[in-house]
C-alpha cells in the first residue's frame, strides 16, 4: 500500500515531523521580500527544511536555493535537526557562489540561532524571516520540495543515509541541469542563474 500511495503522490494526512520549531530566546527578523522585485541571480537566496521519509524513520533535507532562478546552490541531509548540518549548507553556498543581498529563511531555531545569523551577519548580508506559520512567503523552496519529493523521494524507500544523499543528489543535478521550468522560459535552473538564452529546438 505504502508503495503503491508513492507511485500515485499520495501523502498520509498523518502528522509529520515538525521541521520548523522557533526558539522563544532567538530574536526573529522581519520579512523583506513583499512586493520586492527580484530581478537578477544572487539577489535573494533562501533556505528551508524538510524531512526525507525513510525505510526506518525520518532524515532531514536542507538546501540554499537562488530565489530568482530556483537553482539548489547546496544542500546537506542530516538524521538530527541541530543547527550544524544548515550552517554546513550555508558556508559552502558562500564558498561557491557570489554572496546574495538577502538571505530569507522561516523561523525555524535552526535558522534563528546565533551559529546560523553570525555567518549572515558576518558576510553583510540582510536577513529576512517568513511569518510565523506563512509557509507561502518561501513558496519557491517549497515548489523544489515538492517537485522532489514527487519525482525522486516518494519513489524510493531509502534504506539510509548514503542512500537517501545518492538519490537525492542525482535528482538536484537533474533539476539543475535537465528539468526545464515553465517559469523560467523553459530554461533550467543552472541556465538561467547563468543568464544563457534558450535556444530553439
Amino acid at each position: 500500500m505504502q508503495r503503491l500511495m508513492r507511485v500515485m503522490g499520495l501523502e498520509s494526512v498523518a502528522p509529520k515531523p515538525d521541521t520548523s520549531k522557533p526558539h522563544p530566546e532567538h530574536p526573529v527578523y522581519p520579512y523583506l521580500l513583499r512586493n520586492l522585485a527580484i530581478s537578477q541571480p544572487n539577489q535573494v537566496w533562501a533556505t528551508d527544511i524538510t524531512y526525507i521519509p525513510m525505510a526506518h524513520g525520518f532524515a532531514y533535507l536542507v538546501a540554499i536555493i537562488d530565489w530568482y532562478s530556483r537553482r539548489v546552490l547546496a544542500w546537506r541531509l542530516s538524521n538530527t535537526l541541530e543547527s550544524a548540518f544548515c550552517v554546513e549548507a550555508l558556508q559552502e553556498a558562500l564558498e561557491r557562489f557570489p554572496k546574495p543581498t538577502i538571505f530569507n529563511t522561516d523561523q525555524g531555531s535552526q535558522f534563528t540561532a546565533e551559529a546560523f545569523t553570525s555567518v549572515l551577519r558576518g558576510a553583510g548580508i540582510t536577513i529576512s524571516m517568513d511569518g510565523r506559520g506563512r509557509c507561502i512567503d518561501n513558496v519557491f523552496v517549497e515548489r523544489v520540495w515538492r517537485s522532489l519529493k514527487y519525482e525522486e523521494v516518494f519513489l524510493h524507500a531509502y534504506e539510509d543515509l548514503d542512500e537517501a544523499r545518492a538519490g537525492i543528489g542525482r535528482y538536484f543535478e537533474f533539476y539543475k541541469l535537465v528539468r526545464p521550468h515553465q517559469a523560467l522560459g523553459y530554461r533550467t535552473p543552472d541556465a538561467f542563474y547563468r543568464g544563457v538564452a534558450l535556444t530553439a529546438a
